[in-house]
């Protein structure tokens, strides 16, 4: 950062969220175009539908399964976050700059805090507060805090919005939605079963064809320890997870640069290159780091799940990493097939999250549902139903006052009928109101005339079929509007 004070600016620091300040127009006469930051989007009707199809699934499963819903805050305090993503999960975090930050009297003083910022400390005068990054840490903060309160096993479900700084590209944005279930207070494999089922049951309910991918974090920690670099996990792991974005060459590459020795690098391409049927992934596996304590009671912790949970066909995947600090036994990754769209889902074992709280001992397992991914692979692969895409099914059509007003009553009898129902604004030439109906993929109209005032009916016309019929206004309620 450039030190002189014509250059220094504070809207230069990234990954900063500052507060609301006032709009000052440059010109009284030219407007700025309208737009929305990068990584974001607007979601219309149709979208929303789509996106609510998805929410619902999973929800009718996660309290099938009896979890519970929460909700935590957007922001959370700095230190909640900082240091339990690693080193590159903690520079994704949306730091959020506290108020009266533009006043230049304070500019010197700034320039050291900021410097201070950078280097990843935690400047009260700067910045207190983060958009959270995921739902996992701000679950964890949750427990600690009421964890006197709580009925253990305690089971939850969370579907809000994270933040990451990342750059945005197909199937990654700096705003979207996660979905998550979590178990603590259980150090039972079954619990890492269910939520295998869980996966299961949501993407068949989503008509997504997945693989289940699973790995242990202990037979990583087995890999580094056979390695003689207990102390170089993190790095291990973070390499690992990049293995599919850029191959065993980089990965190698980039030990090296973090201090590995050729030999070393040399362990990890043979594990890296373990392959065949689960039973012969997990005897080769066995060979390489059989003799790690660490190691066996991570291949056997492998084995219970792959095996109670056979009928899934779970995929033993080594190269699964999941690059967080708090994972310590089984991990997940679910990703679609016949799509080329990353993971969309993922999660595993963390037997001491709270514990970063000071609530230690409180053991934990959970998964996370990537809904904008999700949402991507259903509209490439065109699985959304039809019928989600209608809202309102019946149309009334506006042909003069007396007429809307007794189309206004048969409307509010439908309506207290659970049938979605319109009046169309006012009155208007047949063709503009069939073109609104046709827009809004409304299925049917109903067209009450001068002929079916006086004879107290009304017409209903089927918009997919073009079939019509006219009945009393007493019958309407009872017609099948399907």
């Amino acid at each position: 950062m450039r030190k002189d004070s014509e250059s220094w600016n504070i809207r230069n620091i990234p990954n900063l969220v500052f507060p609301t300040l006032p709009y000052k127009s440059k010109s009284p006469t030219t407007m700025p175009k309208p737009t929305i930051p990068q990584g974001t989007r607007d979601f219309g009707a149709e979208t929303l539908r789509k996106r609510n199809y998805i929410f619902n699934t999973i929800r009718e499963v996660f309290e099938l399964y009896g979890f519970q819903p929460l909700e935590t805050p957007a922001m959370e305090n700095l230190e909640t976050l900082m240091g339990k993503y690693g080193e590159e999960g903690d520079r994704l975090i949306f730091k959020i700059l506290n108020n009266g930050l533009d006043n230049p009297a304070k500019h010197e003083k700034l320039k050291e805090d900021f410097e201070k910022v950078l280097e990843g400390k935690n400047i009260p005068g700067i910045t207190e507060r983060a958009l959270r990054y995921d739902l996992t840490i701000p679950f964890a903060r949750y427990v600690a805090m009421n964890h006197g309160q709580l009925t253990f096993p305690y089971k939850r479900y969370q579907m809000q919005p994270v933040w990451r700084a990342d750059r945005p590209q197909k199937g990654r944005y700096r705003e979207f939605y996660q979905c998550d279930a979590d178990l603590v207070g259980s150090n039972s494999l079954i619990s890492d079963v269910e939520f295998a089922n869980l996966y299961a049951e949501v993407f068949k309910g989503l008509r997504i064809d997945v693989e289940i991918k699973i790995n242990n974090r202990k037979i990583l920690t087995a890999l580094a320890e056979i390695c003689g670099s207990i102390d170089k996990l993190t790095e291990i792991t973070v390499a690992i997870d990049k293995l599919d974005k850029i191959g065993i060459e980089k990965v190698k590459e980039e030990l090296t640069q973090r201090g590995l020795k050729e030999s070393q690098t040399s362990i990890i391409e043979k594990y890296l290159s373990i392959n065949g049927t689960n039973e012969g992934k997990l005897n080769k596996l066995n060979e390489l780091i059989g003799n790690s304590e660490i190691g066996k009671k991570g291949i056997k912790e492998l084995e219970f799940v792959l095996l109670t949970a056979n009928s899934l066909q779970l995929v033993a995947d080594f190269t699964l990493a999941r690059g967080l600090n708090y994972y310590t036994g089984i991990i997940f990754e679910v990703k679609a097939k016949n799509v080329s769209i990353g993971s969309i889902g993922g999660g595993g074992r963390y037997d001491d999250l709270t514990g970063l709280f000071g609530v230690p001992n409180i053991p934990g397992v959970g998964i996370s549902f990537g809904v904008d991914r999700i949402y991507d692979v259903m509209e490439e692969l065109k699985l959304f139903p039809e019928e989600i895409y209608i809202g309102t099914k019946v149309l009334f059509f506006n042909l003069g006052e007396e007429e809307s007003k007794v189309a206004f009553t048969l409307m509010q009898q439908l309506r207290e009928n659970k049938i979605a129902s319109e009046l169309y604004h006012e009155n208007a030439k047949f063709d503009k109101q069939f073109k609104y109906a046709d827009k809004k993929t409304i299925p049917f109209v109903i067209i009450i005339g001068s002929q079916e005032l006086a004879d107290k009916t009304c017409t209903i016309k089927n918009l997919k079929t073009g079939q019509q019929q006219t009945i009393s206004h007493s019958q309407l309620v009872l017609f099948n509007f399907s």
